[in-house]
């Protein structure tokens, strides 16, 4: 027998589900978290600056000059979402446990992601410099906007946060970024020659990390207070909430006078999630609870990935509007003077290419 064409999921999300199987029948314990712990920490880094030496410091600049759409992007991200999850309170505890609904509003805290934001915006035709650099920033306004409104929004139900907690996510997440950028002009086109293979350690990072969050989650005895009627209704909220995020951010933007191609960016980068750099401060600011806590960043992160991919296609039939170019879906951004796109693992899964990637989403995930 011959396994059809196209499975209902992508190969990655199997081997997330995977990996959570692992941790379920394999925990890491004793001697073992550590060392598995310290080896999350080491890859998180090495994904970042990867991350940060992909990125065109030329590309970043010029992103500036459209300051308004940076600005509808993480108005979407850092107010829009948390505004939604605040909302969402109202569901627990018939609905959602207080912990399902800890990570619920953690994932609206998350910033967007890098990869998919690109992957989507190129295959719909939009403005694929925007939603680089969109994302980019994003990201970065993450590692210090996300602890903090954790601790605002989330106060005691967030146990691991302090200034130290605060200074350990800079650490792992900023400095190795920066760095990547100060050494792009040496590593950069090593990187270039080899995403394809550095795709692979992009989505490894991801996938030790969540070993070690679901390990520790094992050990603390977490997953006993979950029932599939919970995430049944976990999964239907999260319909709920990407519906109207894909909807408010195409819709807005268009009230706020964007161009077709700027607000498919807008649709793209505003309403995506990002699962790399949601697991390690999941980690740092939860402890023993960041498995429950980052389940709901993991359904948003696959549910994204099908919905976006359907999405982008769909986006990709739009007639042209006057003045843009008529380049065909999902064609190559360098085909029309834009920076092409980096091999890196936003918003997880670690999508390669516009097209390919896309389309495996829309088998299944970024």
């Amino acid at each position: 027998m011959r396994l059809p064409a196209r499975l209902p999921v992508d190969a990655y999300v199997l081997a997330l589900l995977g990996t959570v199987a692992l941790a379920a029948l394999l925990p890491a314990t004793g001697r073992a978290a550590d060392v598995v712990g310290g080896a999350s920490t080491g890859a998180v880094a090495l994904l970042f600056f990867l991350y940060g030496a992909r990125l065109s410091t030329r590309e970043a600049l010029d992103g500036l000059r459209h300051w308004r759409l940076h600005t509808t992007v993480l108005a979407a991200t850092f107010v829009v979402f948390p505004l939604l999850g605040l909302a969402a309170a109202v569901l627990q505890p018939r609905v959602l446990s207080p912990e399902l609904y800890s990570g619920l509003l953690f994932l609206c805290l998350v910033p967007s992601t890098i990869q998919s934001s690109i992957a989507f915006t190129s295959l719909a035709r939009g403005n694929v410099p925007a939603a680089i650099c969109a994302g980019s920033f994003s990201s970065l306004a993450g590692i210090v906007l996300t602890p903090l409104l954790a601790a605002l929004v989330l106060g005691s139900r967030v146990g691991g946060f302090s200034p130290d907690s605060l200074l350990r996510i800079v650490l792992q997440l900023l400095v190795p970024f920066l760095a990547g950028q100060l050494l792009r002009r040496w590593v950069g086109g090593f990187l270039t020659r080899h995403r394809q293979v550095l795709g692979y350690v992009d989505r490894g990072s991801i996938l030790l990390v969540v070993y070690t969050a679901f390990s520790a989650g094992m050990n603390a005895g977490v997953w006993s207070r979950v029932t599939p009627l919970r995430l049944g209704a976990l999964l239907l909220v999260e319909v709920v909430l990407l519906t109207l995020m894909l909807t408010l951010t195409w819709y807005g933007a268009k009230r706020l006078g964007f161009g077709r191609a700027d607000r498919v960016a807008i649709q793209f980068a505003g309403s995506k999630k990002s699962l790399a750099a949601g697991l390690p401060m999941a980690t740092v600011l939860f402890g023993a609870e960041a498995s429950l806590a980052v389940l709901p960043l993991m359904l948003f992160h696959q549910l994204q990935l099908m919905v976006g991919a359907v999405l982008a296609k769909r986006r990709a039939r739009d007639p042209h509007e006057p003045g843009e170019d008529p380049i065909e879906p999902g064609g190559d951004p360098g085909e029309r003077g834009e920076a092409p796109e980096p091999a890196v693992a936003g918003g997880p899964g670690g999508l390669r290419e516009p097209r390919a990637s896309a389309e495996a989403g829309a088998a299944a995930r970024s």
